[in-house]
């Protein structure tokens, strides 16, 4: 059974530890064939493979988004 929610980490703003961004399974499928997890807002997306391997998605026009330093997976709600 694949996780439902990860944590995705990001160096913060600050240059001083981690912002981070809760992400569900979605649906979808990316083009690597793996899940795609999104956050609540939906402008949060990223493929995540069964062995933690994260693509992020772009979700709008023109969006180059940040790859995460980790995602760690999260128990079911």
């Amino acid at each position: 059974m694949s996780v439902r929610r990860y944590e995705l980490a990001f160096p913060a703003a600050s240059g001083t530890g981690e912002d981070i961004v809760v992400v569900d399974r979605t649906d979808a499928s990316g083009p690597g064939g793996h899940p795609v997890y999104a956050d609540a807002s939906g402008i949060v997306r990223a493929e995540i493979s069964d062995r933690g391997e994260v693509r992020m998605m772009p979700s709008g026009g023109h969006q180059v988004p940040e790859q995460p330093v980790a995602a760690r997976p999260l128990p079911d709600r």
